[in-house]
């Protein structure tokens, strides 16, 4: 039987103990809940890989902060905007990487987002400054919106489920790709896409 424990202070640090252990969890963030694990850890990654169902699109990760972010990935002026705008915040942006970044997670670039949400934040940092942020479901699922949910789909595949009642937003991020010059959305979701060009334009 999976680990089910609340979101308190234990609970995070139960939490971050099993992803700094090799483990992998399912947490609630401000827009969904997450399926996570520590980003430079092969293994844990291959495992979410078999959890999800898929290989063909890579794991973006949740940040504690810009400078993790920074560290990770290369940021255009666009970038820099669309961070100072809207993060922490629903907006994952998936941006040149950098040799520092997690090469378990994906190929040339990485998709990046620091959490709205106080315990989030707060979990990723226990987690190291960074922890895997795909949603917590199958591929082409529904996302989890809170606990009950994740563990009805994920169950005993992962090590612990973090309870923290329902997420507040109960959408996904938006995911822009600012690459090579160009701006793509490629998911328009807890932030339109009108939002994002008006800050860019702005």
């Amino acid at each position: 039987m999976v680990e089910v424990v609340r979101c308190t202070f234990e609970g995070l640090l139960r939490s971050a103990e099993i992803v700094r252990n090799g483990g992998v969890i399912v947490y609630p963030t401000d827009t969904i809940y997450g399926l996570g694990c520590n980003p430079y850890h092969r293994e844990a990654v291959n495992r979410i890989f078999e959890i999800k169902g898929r290989r063909d699109k890579p794991l973006p990760v949740l940040v504690s902060g810009f400078h993790e972010a920074y560290r990770m990935a290369w940021f255009s002026g666009e970038a820099l905007k669309l961070a100072a705008a809207f993060w922490p915040g629903a907006l994952t942006m998936v941006l040149p990487r950098k040799p520092a970044a997690p090469k378990p997670v994906g190929g040339p670039l990485i998709g990046l987002r620091c959490p709205g949400d106080l315990k989030a934040k707060f979990l990723v940092s226990l987690c190291g400054g960074s922890l895997v942020g795909t949603s917590a479901n199958l591929s082409g699922e529904k996302p989890a919106e809170n606990a009950e949910e994740a563990k009805e789909v994920l169950g005993d595949k992962v090590d612990l489920i973090l309870d923290g009642g329902k997420a507040r937003l109960g959408r996904a991020s938006t995911v822009v790709e600012i690459s090579q010059g160009e701006i793509k959305i490629l998911r328009e979701e807890a932030i339109s896409a009108e939002e994002i060009f008006k800050t860019l334009r702005g």
